[in-house]
């Protein structure tokens, strides 16, 4: 009589590991680190979620694997290149290949730790270090402060493929950076130890107070980290009297979200309005997207991160919102600029926003010396491209 068999056991894949971290990546910076499960990262994969605690203890170190693999995927890219053109075509095939995962250097990162936090930044210095040394070479005029805010610029015109759909490839990427690392030098913002600016006047009402201090909260410490207690209690009320105004923490955020649509629907329509030819109207909504970005820095920034934690309903109306006023930027460049490709348009548009979001935040969103001013000159550079 023959001996039964036992079937051979399936072999677990050797890049099971990565393969659940791009899943748990994509996830993130689909929906946002909190509103994704370690459930949900093993049905992508197509395993069980026990399965997925034999190679990571915790969904946090997921997040913590996956941002690694971002610094290492860039770094192994740069490693020995010293020509600033083959550098910046090695970060923008990295950027275009990883587009769907490359937004946790942006935002998700804020959810690491503060040592890995240091770390993820010690890497990405390692990147800009690589970029800004060629720099130096070929403008020995500039500054290293000088130096380093524009590789920053140029890689945010890079990353900001991340931010958006629209078909974008290496050489347009690439083109982008080197007009930026090419472009005038903005003057930098005065040190972080002099007079910080006056504080804004308090909000008359309690609802405005609540959506102020709630902003402030969100962008300080991500939405999921600020109860309604934490908010009522900066404004120096009970958390009971805040669902006076608000039912829940998430209709905060929303009614955060649309008076920032609303705040920058006008700030475009009435900088445009008057414009004397299609540049012209051009340059205004840069300006007055700046502008409306260095005064309402904490309200941009959330604008920018938060909107996976959105009501739904309120999520689709908004990000219709925030297309719309790309395809504004979009009609505008095309007139500028008449036979630009409207695929093209859309990559000169997402970069130039993102520019002025993260060399804003660097500069700290200062006016001081007019670095609002030429903030917006590197956005026009980019849009000129």
């Amino acid at each position: 009589m023959r001996a039964a068999t036992t079937p051979p056991t399936a072999k677990r894949p050797k890049d099971r590991k990565d393969r659940i971290a791009l899943a748990g990546a994509e996830l993130f910076c689909e929906r946002g680190y909190h509103g994704v499960s370690v459930e949900e990262i093993a049905a992508v994969v197509g395993i069980s979620g026990p399965a997925v605690y034999k190679h990571f203890p915790n969904k946090y170190a997921i997040l913590v694997h996956a941002t690694r693999e971002i610094t290492d995927a860039l770094l192994a890219a740069t490693a020995g290149l010293d020509d600033l053109d083959d550098l910046l075509a090695a970060v923008g095939g990295v950027a275009v290949g990883r587009r769907r995962v490359a937004g946790l250097y942006q935002w998700e990162g804020r959810y690491l730790s503060a040592d890995h936090r240091r770390e993820f930044g010690a890497a990405l210095a390692v990147l800009t270090g690589r970029l800004a040394a060629p720099l130096r070479e070929l403008r020995p005029e500039l500054t290293g402060g000088q130096v380093d805010l524009l590789v920053n610029a140029a890689l945010s015109a890079i990353g900001s493929v991340a931010t958006h759909r629209a078909a974008a490839t290496e050489p347009s990427l690439s083109r982008i950076a080197r007009a930026l690392l090419r472009c005038d030098p903005p003057a930098l913002p005065r040190p972080a130890g002099d007079a910080p600016p006056p504080a804004a006047a308090r909000p008359a009402s309690r609802r405005e107070l609540l959506l102020v201090e709630a902003v402030r909260l969100f962008h300080r410490h991500g939405y999921h980290a600020v109860g309604m207690e934490d908010i009522g209690r900066a404004a120096g009320m009970q958390a009971s009297s805040v669902y006076r105004y608000f039912p829940g923490k998430a209709d905060l955020l929303a009614a955060a979200y649309y008076r920032a649509t609303d705040r920058l629907t006008q700030a475009t329509t009435s900088a445009v309005a008057g414009a004397a030819d299609p540049d012209d109207a051009l340059h205004r909504a840069v300006h007055a997207y700046v502008g409306f970005a260095f005064d309402q820095s904490d309200l941009v920034a959330v604008y920018l991160a938060e909107n996976n934690n959105l009501p739904r309903e309120d999520r689709h109306q908004l990000r219709g919102a925030q297309r719309r006023h790309v395809e504004e930027w979009v009609q505008l460049l095309r007139a500028a600029r008449p036979g630009l490709a409207v695929a093209e348009a859309r990559v000169l548009a997402h970069a130039a926003l993102n520019v002025i979001t993260d060399v804003g935040r660097l500069g700290r969103f200062d006016r001081a010396a007019g670095f609002d001013t030429q903030t917006a000159g590197l956005a026009l550079t980019v849009l000129h491209a």
